[in-house]
């Protein structure tokens, strides 16, 4: 079986936001409402005379334990056998439960203006129908045995990408470690986005 993973390096990420464009490009994601799969959040912090700035990227979790399926009220969200959360555009009536029940900020709406800006801004457009967003870890390539295009741009090679059921594969190994940790890991969600902190 294949479960899939993704650790993020926060001390190799520049914040370029090559993965923000490359997603978008790839997902056609609203990007004219501020509205992205994933996103790399830019802080400052202070010591002394010096000025740090820390990145860090944010997507959906995938989680074993999502709670944006158990609130979906039409099967929508659906959780694949490889660990993939998905939603359903055509069973979405976009009631935005799973957007208030995910506690990473993983959910966002396509409207009807947002088809119609769409079409104007990608040209053809995969989607026709309005419905909640999130992450796919680009399953679509995935089946196609290609990575995910934010870990495929990545220039910092932060993002890794892997299956959790092969012991061999570098994801696996650091996560086992203990190198790689969840972040919110106590909500009991148990995502699979891990990330090696910053030293």
């Amino acid at each position: 079986m294949t479960h899939y993973a993704m650790v993020i390096d926060l001390n190799t990420c520049v914040g370029c936001n090559a993965c923000m464009a490359a997603c978008a490009l790839e997902n056609q994601t609203p990007v004219w409402a501020d509205r992205w799969r994933t996103y790399v959040h830019d802080r400052e912090s202070h010591s002394g005379n010096e000025v740090h700035r820390h990145f860090m990227p944010r997507l959906c979790n995938h989680c074993d334990n999502p709670p944006c399926m158990s609130v979906c009220p039409t099967g929508a969200t659906t959780k694949l056998v490889t660990g993939v959360v998905m939603v359903d555009e055509n069973l979405c009536m976009g009631c935005q439960a799973c957007a208030m029940a995910c506690p990473y900020g993983a959910r966002h709406e396509v409207t009807y203006q947002d088809i119609k800006e769409g079409k104007a801004f990608y040209g053809a457009l995969k989607r026709n129908t309005p419905s909640m967003d999130k992450c796919s870890f680009c399953n679509h390539r995935l089946v196609n045995n290609e990575l995910p295009a934010c870990v495929s741009t990545c220039v910092g090679s932060s993002r890794l990408f892997g299956d959790l059921d092969n012991d061999m594969d570098p994801v696996t190994k650091l996560v086992k470690s203990g190198k790689a940790v969840p972040l919110m890991a106590h909500l009991g969600t148990r995502p699979n986005v891990y990330y090696i902190p910053a030293r």
